[in-house]
């Protein structure tokens, strides 16, 4: 949610930020609105105090025994228009509410210019693709082969884009998502929360999913949401809430399942588990003061990148550009694993600043320690990591020539010391 007062103070620069992700102008249309909105509301207060001289002169003529019957009759007129006034008010209020929830994020200066993921930037590259020594196979070809990934089993059950995974596969995704959910914790100062997997209508508005993505959600038949991620149950436990200053930031984290329509990815990554309606993923979520939320972003990142490095895979850094970062989102950093069977850079993880943007969707604010004037919280998001993208990088570039899986050092006590899925069987 924007702030009315930057948009009338700056409209130029407003338009500006809009034209970085290929919008059109709406500073002028917002203003309208908000100067009619401001319009009413000083006609309403007008007629109010009025009002308020008539009860008084009404009960002074009263008490004299004088006529009232004019001032009664003005009385009469005013409350009719007041009540005009406040249902003019009211929707004013909500077409500009409406107005300004439509529009995404303004984008940090630093966001590079272009339309897609063709003008994101790699940053940097941690570790380097390592040559196999034979044609490298699709997760999915080697799932299946070790009869342990079965999706024509799970489009019986609930149609395409599901997964059953049996036998040492089930056992290495819950052993990748534990892992991660213990080094966030154990290492990276993150509290672990469990959260409802269902919310409602003003958790999802608050993390701006509605109500311009309400197509790439599932809805319940009682209106509630299936969460896409923590980060909406995550983030809202600020809704509503002032902090004191001392509290910031507060980092939380949790591994929970995650459901995603994917409206948008007809024809996209069809085989396989890339992208699915149901997966886990490990979330981040920190709630900080505006002065730190860019070194908080980068913390965030690094935590991200240490579950990466530590299960041996190699990952670049991105940051996106303006055409391909999110709606919520000021800046994003994106992780890239490297997938052999793809032979590409796919995206494992995504951390994002969102600023104040969705703080004041969520009324999420903060007490400086001094006892000065509220603030709106930053607050942050990022993918620590998906799980089953984690999943998919692991067999992908520990995969043998037999068929086989390595299982990364990182994770053998979460397996009971197996280092090795054997291939399949002759």
């Amino acid at each position: 949610m924007h702030d009315i007062r930057a948009i009338r103070a700056d409209p130029a620069g407003f338009d500006a930020a809009l034209r970085r992700r290929f919008l059109p102008p709406a500073a002028e249309g917002i203003l309208a609105r908000d100067a009619e909105r401001r319009a009413v509301l000083t006609a309403l207060q007008d007629r109010q105090a009025r009002r308020k001289l008539i009860s008084r002169d009404v009960a002074a003529a009263r008490r004299q025994g004088s006529d009232s019957m004019a001032l009664e009759s003005e009385a009469t007129r005013l409350r009719g228009e007041t009540e005009e006034l406040e249902a003019r008010a009211a929707v004013l209020e909500e077409e500009l509410r409406a107005s300004l929830a439509a529009l995404p994020n303004r984008l940090d200066p630093e966001v590079p210019d272009g339309s897609d993921e063709r003008a994101n930037v790699v940053l940097f590259q941690h570790g380097t693709p390592r040559d196999l020594g034979f044609a490298p196979r699709q997760h999915f070809e080697l799932g299946e082969a070790l009869g342990m990934m079965d999706f024509a089993a799970a489009a019986r059950l609930a149609g395409s884009r599901f997964v059953v995974l049996t036998g040492e596969l089930a056992r290495l995704e819950r052993a990748l998502g534990q892992f991660m959910i213990d080094l966030h914790t154990r290492e990276h100062g993150y509290q672990e929360t469990s959260v409802p997997l269902l919310v409602n209508d003003a958790a999802v508005f608050g993390t701006n999913n509605l109500p311009k993505f309400a197509d790439d959600l599932f809805r319940t038949t009682d209106g509630r949401w299936l969460i896409p991620t923590a980060e909406v149950p995550l983030t809202n436990l600020a809704q509503g809430e002032i902090l004191p200053e001392a509290q910031l930031p507060i980092r939380r984290t949790a591994l929970t399942e995650c459901f995603r329509a994917e409206a948008g990815a007809a024809g996209r990554d069809t085989r396989g588990m890339l992208r699915q309606h149901q997966f886990r993923k490990v979330e981040m979520v920190s709630i900080a003061h505006p002065e730190h939320s860019v070194e908080e972003h980068e913390r965030m990142t690094r935590c991200a990148e240490a579950v990466l490095s530590l299960l041996e895979l190699p990952w670049r850094r991105v940051v996106l550009s303006a055409g391909d970062t999110g709606f919520g989102a000021a800046k994003t950093f994106d992780l890239e694993v490297w997938l052999p069977g793809q032979q590409a850079w796919r995206e494992i993880s995504s951390c994002s600043n969102c600023r104040d943007f969705q703080a004041r969707r969520m009324n999420a604010r903060f007490r400086a320690a001094d006892g000065g004037a509220l603030a709106f919280v930053h607050t942050l998001n990022g993918s620590g990591v998906a799980v089953g993208r984690a999943l998919i990088a692991v067999m992908e570039n520990d995969q043998q020539a037999d068929g086989a899986i390595l299982i990364p050092e990182v994770l053998w006590p979460y397996m009971d010391g197996l280092q090795r899925i054997p291939g399949p069987r002759a």
